[in-house]
């Protein structure tokens, strides 16, 4: 029996000049990465504006949840990630994740509860530099009350879990979004995170200014 093919990375056989160009880019036609991730040299996946629609399976409780998953280019990917954190209502809870200090691609996650959210908005505009363009760190924005979660992750995707989904639906075409049910998404074929040492500063900073330990 022949042996299994093992998949080659599309960075293997780059050389250093080649590695470099491809890091550097930043724009694709009309959407412009941060620097927290590139996508796969032979553009497995080509970034570009979008959502798309899907549901997660929760094995605690056995129900599928509908999940929004979107992307967009650098220049609202901020302002659209605040504006989707509105319909979570006036206290929330928040969990930061981190692989700053991991191994094999793990993750840390840290929480802190009851944030008055128009107070965790404005802490969150003086980090700005760090959840765009860090690709180890991400934050996750719920209130379980409602249910509602909002995830701004690594990769830098804006992740909506809930039902209904129509409020978050609406935030994403006011930004020109539009719904794509065959959209895929970077973490949906190899990519490569990016990050410094300052970033690993910053988030301790944050860390500090929430009030969480860990």
């Amino acid at each position: 029996m022949p042996a299994p093919k093992v998949s080659q990375s599309s960075f293997e056989r780059l050389s250093s000049e080649e590695l470099d160009t491809h890091l550097n880019i930043q724009r694709y036609g009309d959407f412009v990465l941060t620097d927290a991730v590139r996508p796969s040299y032979d553009l497995q996946v080509i970034p570009q504006p979008g959502y798309r629609l899907d549901a997660y399976h929760d094995e605690c409780s056995g129900s599928d949840v509908p999940v929004l998953m979107a992307a967009a280019s650098r220049e609202h990917l901020f302002d659209l990630f605040m504006d989707l954190l509105d319909p979570l209502g006036a206290e929330v809870k928040v969990v930061l994740e981190t692989s700053h200090a991991s191994q094999g691609g793990q993750h840390v996650d840290l929480c802190r509860e009851h944030v008055e959210l128009p107070i965790l908005k404005s802490m969150l505009w003086d980090f700005e530099d760090l959840l765009l363009n860090d690709g180890c760190t991400g934050i996750a924005v719920l209130n379980t009350a409602v249910p509602y979660e909002v995830q701004f992750d690594e990769h830098k995707m804006l992740v909506v879990y809930g039902d209904p989904l129509s409020e978050f639906e609406q935030v994403l075409r006011s930004y020109g979004l539009k719904c794509q049910d065959d959209m895929s998404f970077i973490t949906e074929a190899e990519h490569v995170h990016s990050s410094h040492d300052r970033h690993a500063d910053l988030f301790e900073q944050m860390k500090l200014r929430l009030g969480m330990e860990g």
